[in-house]
């Protein structure tokens, strides 16, 4: 009842204001921002409570202002995964020894679910090496084909081969390595000087992503040593032979390995809040610019939610992240409305779900938009204009690049503002703009920089600059206006890459896409973008193909593309088999 009756009056307060004020204000802001920022919403993360009232609470105000609504809906809802627990079916036993869940085994993040019952195999550190400087193969003189494989985790310490080592150390490095030679499972355990505490590893969200395509579980080293005995060796005594010698020393187990995973995914809804204004022009109403934020953040915090006090359960109330931008985008909504006689052409309205957990809301708006693609000829994203500097005035402008047109646009308009903008051409970014870019739409970013109280439970509304907020909102509500009223539409153009994960590491080669990382039902990759004049492009890859091998290795996961992308060299004709549709194409791409 509190929470309803609080919502209530802030509502009739703000209504009030908007009859007679259809202005930008850094008083309206910071209403906004008080309330969607507040404990009441419990930080805004996606399916809770605190998120239905916050997407309610915008419902309201865009209902004042006098919004419509595409098919009468004003929630765009998509399926997220909020996290993952053990169901009941999970057990492991090495001849008759059974273990416990939770207690000395437990399935890894990373593991798909499956039943197991083989021979076991110990293969070292997992490795499968081929460099000019060391030759490491665990598996050469084994057979894992079929069999439960027991590998350590890390890698030994030397110091001239330690990027070797370590780039072969990752968990999905040997699990994929494991897969390639037709392991049935795998067994991870922790050696004494990779970790003398030994904890077991534990389950964190892995949203959008399924698992690797094998079981996999941690056991716990004293329990693995119990088996090692009857070979007269121990864990930590391997771990030296492999300092020592850096070669591998493989080997039968000799006991039957049963072991069974079962991980359930929490799935919910989160909502997209969509709503418009019609334009006048006749003809030109049929085009739309989009404008929007989002509005999710990162609940109680916790590991696995992104913030940077993972250790920390407090409510994030991300203030700056993004109640900023969410409220300046209700108040640039409100004057457009107040002016919608202004308009020639149509805008839209988006408050984004999801975002933090992937750009999930706006992905979900670009695979399902409510109007058609090309329809939309600006997108403008508002995220953390929070703690603009009241003395320099510096603002970050991202997408300037994506649309010819665009520089001469803004530089007026921030000086007009007394803005100090720093413009920024690429149209990628860690924000929603990044999947309108992917499709070819310019894309205009707002971000006013990092602060030390970014994803922790210090974003708090009392230290923001409103007035700062009231200057950008006014910039961003007269470049949508301008564009809107163009003669001609702003010209698209690539202003750096279009690829996410390909960036994150630093590989030799790249096939020049955007990988989708929302659609968890799909075996193999799904490309959701395919960046121009790029091998991918080149070779006739097309956006929503699906790659199923690469470089005749299969790929049944994120995980499987990005190592074996790695394995790639410049210069290679590399084979890519992908599913488009019901049809199986090959691809020949010239790296």
């Amino acid at each position: 009842m509190y929470h309803k009756l609080f919502v209530i009056i802030i509502l009739c307060s703000t209504f009030v204001s908007a009859q007679s004020q259809p202005d930008i204000t850094a008083k309206e802001i910071k209403t906004h921002v008080k309330y969607l920022a507040s404990d009441e919403l419990e930080g805004r993360k996606p399916a809770t409570k605190g998120s239905k009232l916050a997407s309610e609470y915008l419902l309201e105000h865009l209902k004042n202002y006098g919004y419509k609504f595409f098919n009468d809906d004003p929630y765009m809802d998509f399926e997220i995964t909020t996290g993952i627990h053990t169901g009941e079916d999970n057990y492991f036993k090495i001849g008759d020894t059974g273990f416990d869940l939770d207690k000395t085994f437990s399935p890894i993040t990373l593991s798909s679910n499956g039943k197991v019952k083989t021979g076991g195999v110990f293969v070292g550190y997992g490795f499968s090496i081929d460099d000019d400087k060391i030759k490491w193969d665990d598996y050469a003189n084994i057979d894992a084909s079929g069999k439960v494989v027991f590998v350590l985790r890390g890698s030994p310490e030397n110091d001239s081969l330690s990027s070797i080592l370590e780039d072969n150390a990752a968990l999905t490095k040997k699990i994929l390595t494991a897969k390639d030679h037709d392991a049935a499972a795998l067994v991870f355990v922790s050696g004494k000087k990779f970790d003398e505490g030994d904890e077991l590893m534990k389950l964190t969200s892995r949203s959008g992503i399924n698992g690797i395509g094998i079981p996999v579980v941690h056991l716990k080293r004293d329990k693995f040593d119990e088996f090692l005995s009857e070979l007269d060796l121990t864990t930590f005594e391997l771990e030296n032979y492999y300092e020592r010698e850096l070669k591998p020393n493989s080997f039968e187990l000799g006991n039957e390995v049963s072991l069974s995973v079962d991980i359930i995914e929490d799935k919910a809804e989160a909502r997209n809040v969509v709503a418009y204004l019609e334009g006048n022009d006749p003809s030109l109403k049929n085009e739309y610019i989009l404008f929007g934020g989002h509005y999710d953040h990162l609940g109680m915090g916790g590991p696995g939610s992104g913030s940077r006090r993972p250790d920390t359960l407090a409510i994030h109330n991300g203030a700056d992240d993004n109640a900023s931008g969410t409220s300046a985008v209700l108040e640039i909504a409100e004057k457009l409305a107040a002016n919608k006689n202004l308009l020639k052409r149509s805008v839209i309205y988006a408050a984004f779900d999801g975002e933090e957990m992937g750009l999930l809301g706006s992905k979900a708006f670009v695979n399902n938009p409510p109007v058609a693609l090309k329809d939309i000829k600006f997108m403008v994203n508002i995220d953390m204009i929070g703690r603009m500097d009241s003395t320099e005035k510096k603002l970050t402008i991202g997408g300037t690049g994506t649309g010819v047109e665009l520089p001469d646009i803004l530089t007026g308009y921030a000086e007009k503002w007394g803005i100090t903008p720093g413009f920024s051409p690429e149209g990628l970014g860690p924000s929603d703009h990044a999947s309108f870019y992917a499709v070819d739409i310019p894309v205009m970013f707002l971000f006013s920089g990092m602060n030390d109280d970014y994803h922790t439970p210090a974003d708090d509304y009392d230290k923001l600059n409103y007035s700062g907020i009231e200057s950008i909102a006014n910039f961003a509500y007269d470049v949508i206006v301008d564009v809107a009223n163009l003669d001609n539409n702003l010209t698209f153009q690539l202003a750096g890459p279009k690829e996410r994960e390909e960036g994150r590491r630093s590989f030799k080669v790249t096939l020049g896409i955007m990988p989708d990382f929302t659609d968890s039902g799909v075996k193999g990759l799904k490309v959701d973008a395919v960046m121009p004049d790029r091998p991918a492009h080149n070779s006739g890859m097309l956006r929503g193909d699906v790659i199923v091998s690469l470089g005749g290795k299969p790929v049944e996961n994120i995980y499987d593309y990005m190592n074996r992308l790695g394995e790639l060299k410049k210069g290679e004709t590399v084979e890519v088999e992908v599913k488009r549709g019901d049809e199986m194409i090959k691809l020949n791409v010239e790296l």
